[in-house]
């Protein structure tokens, strides 16, 4: 018997021994396919919180004798334009889906302390699926490949009782 983890989080519990070596290919395959898009979101999770953590450091090098600083200002990935630190208080946070807010330093540096932290908790949560449903997906295999050994074995002994010849 193994649990499967289902989407309301409550688990189902199946007899895996009782379904045929088709359904628990299907099962596997199913799972496999599950695995790898958690996975995504794992990777995508992780990149999240590596962006936030990166703009709470940038601001934590920030120093009150910064004023009119000359930096480089990104305008693309790999083209910057040369710009003047105006205003070491006043910060234009980017919140997603083209909407921004301004904050001082310590209210942006909580925001991303916020975001960095809200993000860690969701990676903690996808792990725990993750881990579950690998659990399962173990299950499946471990009876699937006792199933195919005994299909194997009940071959081999047909075969064999069919190829020792009755003596008359």
């Amino acid at each position: 018997m193994a649990a499967t983890p289902s989407a309301t989080g409550k688990s189902e519990m199946i007899d895996l021994t009782k379904l045929s070596p088709e359904q628990l290919i299907q099962i596997k395959q199913e799972f496999e396919q599950e695995m790898t898009n958690v996975q995504d979101s794992l990777s995508t999770l992780h990149g999240c919180k590596a962006k936030y953590a990166g703009s709470k450091e940038a601001l934590e090098t920030f120093q009150p004798n910064w004023e009119n600083r000359q930096i480089l200002v990104p305008l693309t990935s790999s083209m910057y334009v040369p710009g003047r630190v105006k205003d070491l208080n006043n910060f234009v946070i980017d919140i997603g889906t083209g909407y921004y807010i301004e904050k001082d330093l310590e209210g942006a540096k909580d925001y991303f302390k916020r975001r960095v932290d809200y993000v860690q908790e969701q990676i903690e949560k996808i792990e725990k699926i993750h881990l579950q449903k690998t659990r399962f997906f173990n299950s499946v295999i471990g009876v699937l490949e006792m199933k195919q050994a005994a299909a194997a074995k009940l071959l081999q002994s047909q075969q064999q009782s069919a190829a020792v010849p009755q003596s008359s």
